[in-house]
């Protein structure tokens, strides 16, 4: 599944997010979704999301 939709992606799910400080090496960062941040049903660089460990960054990949 897209991380580029928002209805892929719900509360307890588990994602791999690209972090702001590592956007130039696309090094991903794995976690469990705490809060969907972006608003809009879509955005080409991923889903904005917070993780259960306070990480912040786009979603790349669903688990």
């Amino acid at each position: 599944m897209s991380g580029t939709q928002r209805s892929n992606i719900r509360k307890g799910l588990e994602v791999n997010i690209v972090l702001k400080k590592d956007q130039r090496t696309g090094t991903l960062t794995s976690g469990v979704v705490k809060d969907i941040l972006t608003k809009s049903p879509n955005h080409p660089h991923g889903i904005k999301v917070r993780l259960e460990s306070g990480d912040v960054g786009r979603v790349k990949e669903i688990v």
